[in-house]
């Protein structure tokens, strides 16, 4: 499992950013899109206070785009070579349909371009209400934890729930659970269940049993005709019941029961052996999860090097290189699909066991 950055330093990084983070409800008539000459993106906004303007970051872009229906490729063609043709576009169709959207704001930046309705679960409170609830796991333990551009994560284990999906070797697997959240509408609010590869240090995500939680709520009071500010106090929602539920849904996936029956899942593939080509066996896996040409090498490399050509070989390669990646999310995305396999059917693995 990947490691990020320590609790205390998440911590401090989400407490620097309440200082920094600002939402806005603004009608779009008061937004203006300007492409400076070396090609950045900025978003003027009509305040009462007057204009204040805003870099806009790439995922931000990428929800103007698409809330335009402007091809996102096209949309940053003309950025780069046609700026004041991107602008015109941008402000005719902001203007033409007059809407209110959320622009999100942080250290300065445009971060995100939201419907009126997104229900903020910002990171903080959520970290602030769930950490009490893990510390009340018996044996539990934040094992890796980091906050990116799109998302914030948690994974704990615990050592009081194990399994040993090999008796004659000890192999031992702990349960724990990841709690990741988006602030800037990139997904849901997610628990998963977790199992943790002592031997290894492998983490593999079982996405399929987790709890999802979208950030849609109630229309805002917001005024039609000028930006209206959310100040932090406006922010502190009632969420006391939203959260109980979150902490009956992480007792749920750490819990024996449904921690066994992934184990149980992962035992089986110990059965399955690749009896086929393992090179066109990581080539079919590639294809099946969209694996870039440098993760297939890297899965490929990681099942060669264990020597184990087994389905349960081949899961460990996902979630063994997963630990080599970069980028905390697509680590994550790793793990997760390392799950997904845990999922297929007889015919999917003995596809990938005979590959020829």
């Amino acid at each position: 499992m990947k490691y990020g950055r320590s609790l205390v330093d998440l911590a401090t990084e989400l407490e620097r950013q309440i200082a920094t983070k600002q939402d806005m409800i603004v009608p779009t008539p008061l937004m203006h899109h300007v492409t400076s000459d070396n090609g950045t993106s900025v978003l003027n906004i009509e305040t009462p206070e007057g204009v204040r303007t805003f870099n806009t970051t790439e995922n931000c872009r990428r929800q103007l785009a698409d809330r335009l229906k402007i091809p996102f490729a096209y949309f940053e063609r003309m950025r780069a070579d046609q700026p004041a043709l991107l602008d015109r576009n941008i402000d005719t169709w902001l203007h033409a349909q007059p809407e209110q959207r959320m622009v999100r704001v942080l250290d300065g930046r445009a971060r995100a371009f939201l419907s009126d309705r997104y229900r903020r679960l910002d990171n903080y409170d959520l970290l602030a209400h769930v950490y009490p609830m893990l510390r009340e796991l018996p044996g539990a333990r934040v094992d890796s934890c980091e906050v990116t551009d799109s998302r914030m994560y948690l994974k704990v284990v615990t050592d009081r729930v194990t399994f040993d999906l090999n008796p004659e070797v000890g192999d031992i697997v702990h349960a724990g659970v990841v709690i990741s959240n988006s602030e800037t509408g990139q997904g849901s609010l997610s628990v998963s269940p977790l199992v943790f590869r002592l031997r290894c240090k492998n983490g593999l995500i079982a996405a399929d049993h987790a709890m999802r939680k979208t950030h849609v709520g109630r229309l805002t009071d917001a005024s039609t005709e000028e930006v209206t500010i959310f100040k932090e106090d406006t922010l502190q929602a009632d969420d006391a019941a939203f959260f109980l539920k979150v902490r009956d849904v992480v007792q749920s996936a750490i819990s024996e029961a449904t921690f066994s029956l992934i184990a149980e899942r992962m035992r089986k593939t110990l059965g399955i052996k690749l009896t086929g080509d393992p090179v066109k066996a990581v080539e079919k896996l590639a294809v099946r999860y969209l694996l870039a040409d440098h993760e297939r090498a890297g899965v490929l490399r990681s099942l060669i090097s264990e020597g184990d050509l087994t389905g349960f070989g081949l899961v460990n390669a996902i979630t063994g290189y997963a630990q080599e990646v970069g980028e905390y999310d697509r680590s994550t995305e790793l793990e997760a699909i390392g799950g997904k396999m845990l999922e297929q059917s007889a015919k999917e693995w003995t596809e990938l066991a005979e590959a020829a």
